[in-house]
């Protein structure tokens, strides 16, 4: 059992991407299995006085709360609960997102604040453990409430029903139970809403885009110093004199990782003759430090998220109270998904200015950075394709946060939207990589011309690794394989 994880109070981002990648198993601890069993326990004791009504436990959902159940049909309660909201349409949810959801939902019913058996959450470690990955669908969630329709999809399996993917393969879930040896199971009272309520649909694609959009920084700062020296631009504006008048966090970090990787350039020393930069090169910290800046209290907001209890109602048994609250409403991830989504757009769009810039003729380099313009066309239409991302992403940068629609017949008065805001940013994530694999691809043929000067040692190694995946283009070919490879080479490596 050493290579397990074990889930411990406090989890970071940091880790979900080890235990993601590594493809490590995680457990309960010991004091995680004695919370559960206290809650249930709790839970219990509080339903043997029939006198008692709890929200979600022995009455109606949304505006049916004032309508008491009977103890006879707690259980059938919860499973038609999850049947019910399992509503998702549209794209399914990308498998790696799924596994996150899976470990973010042990992660919050490990407090103990839930009231459900330590039987329900080994079902859902069986099935991160086993890479039984639920099929989730993109749309259904109104991001209060929890991300119900999502977190039904996700847990319908437990029941014995739904759809899961096994080695990438999508199965009925009654198909698989047999040959796994499991056996459906019965939810008891408060399980089902337990299971469904809760923003691990939100907080999955936010870890994701936070854990993409660190990348998306260090790779910003390497193409753009890359696009700099290339473009023989002058090296002051990345001096620390400048920044430190300033003093935000992530423009005085972007300057000096920009200096770390022109270090040893001989381009950078070489006689400039023009007297300023064009912004897009000349403000690059100032740019790429503003989305800095943001990940960073993006990350602090989802880290709390992610190590907190966002179902309802909510058992305390120390206090012996049981509390109808609303944990389960995102509107903080709802505007911080946003805000994500708004900077990080920001890194394609002025990466697309640079684009611009290096196929203009100037500073030596041909046209569209091509050696025979005319009967080539070379990058032409490749910054066409930035500028057609950038555009599309100014349509998904549009606040998802600022809506709500009234739902459950007025109950539910005000969402938070934070669902579309997720799937937004996941698209503006993939967007932006697109789009700074183009500049690398211009960078990278804009620095072949530059024969008789080198850059630093970093870039030069960027070149020479890019140009395996990558190569020279001498005469107008196919170009989407170039694009998308240069895509894929962001994705798959590490930035220096």
């Amino acid at each position: 059992m050493e290579n397990y994880y074990t889930i411990s109070p406090k989890i970071s981002i940091e880790e979900i991407i080890e235990i993601i990648s590594s493809n490590r198993p995680i457990q309960l601890s010991q004091e995680s299995k004695e919370a559960i069993v206290k809650a249930k326990e709790y839970l219990n004791s509080k339903l043997a006085d029939t006198g008692k009504v709890y929200y979600g436990i022995n009455t109606g959902f949304g505006s049916f709360c004032n309508t008491v159940i009977d103890a006879s049909q707690l259980e059938q309660l919860q499973e038609n609960l999850v049947k019910s909201h399992a509503c998702g349409t549209g794209e399914t949810v990308p498998d790696e997102i799924v596994k996150i959801m899976l470990l973010l939902k042990v992660q919050s019913l490990s407090y103990g604040h839930s009231g459900v058996q330590l039987e329900t959450v080994w079902r859902l470690l069986d099935m991160f453990n086993l890479n039984l990955l639920p099929v989730v669908y993109q749309q259904g969630s109104l991001g209060a409430s929890g991300d119900l329709a999502p977190l039904a999809h996700l847990c319908l399996p437990i029941l014995g029903m739904g759809e899961i993917k096994v080695a990438g393969v999508k199965y009925e879930m009654s198909e698989v139970w047999q040959g796994l040896r499991l056996k459906p199971m019965k939810l008891q009272a408060k399980e089902g809403l337990a299971l469904l309520n809760g923003t691990q649909f939100m907080s999955a694609y936010g870890v994701w885009s936070i854990m993409m959009a660190n990348k998306i920084i260090a790779w910003a700062d390497a193409i753009a110093a890359l696009s700099a020296d290339a473009f023989y631009c002058r090296e002051e504006p990345f001096w620390h004199y400048t920044h430190q008048i300033r003093s935000h966090a992530g423009q005085v970090a972007a300057a000096k990782n920009i200096m770390r990787l022109l270090e040893g350039s001989k381009i950078t020393k070489l006689q400039k003759d023009q007297v300023q930069d064009a912004y897009s090169f000349r403000c690059i910290p100032q740019v790429h430090g503003a989305t800095r800046d943001v990940v960073a209290q993006v990350q602090r907001t989802f880290e709390t998220e992610i190590n907190a209890v966002t179902d309802n109602p909510n058992l305390f048994p120390d206090e012996d109270l049981i509390i109808s609250g609303g944990n389960f409403h995102g509107q903080t991830l709802a505007m911080h998904l946003d805000f994500l989504a708004i900077a990080l757009s920001e890194i394609a769009n002025i990466s697309e200015r640079r684009i611009y810039k290096l196929m203009g003729g100037e500073r030596g380099l041909p046209h569209y950075l091509t050696p025979n313009g005319g009967l080539n066309s070379g990058f032409m239409i490749a910054q066409y394709t930035a500028a057609g991302i950038v555009s599309q992403n100014k349509q998904y940068c549009t606040p998802a946060s600022v809506d709500s629609i009234v739902s459950s017949n007025g109950q539910e008065d005000h969402v938070s939207m934070g669902a579309n805001a997720a799937t937004k940013c996941y698209k503006v994530v993939h967007n932006v990589m697109q789009v700074l694999g183009i500049e690398l691809a211009c960078a990278a043929q804009a620095l072949d011309f530059r024969t008789n000067n080198k850059t630093s040692p970093i870039l030069q190694k960027l070149h020479e690794d890019f140009r395996v995946k990558v190569p020279i283009i001498s005469e107008d070919v196919v170009m989407y394989d170039i694009l998308q490879n240069a895509k894929s080479f962001l994705m798959e490596t590490s930035a220096p």
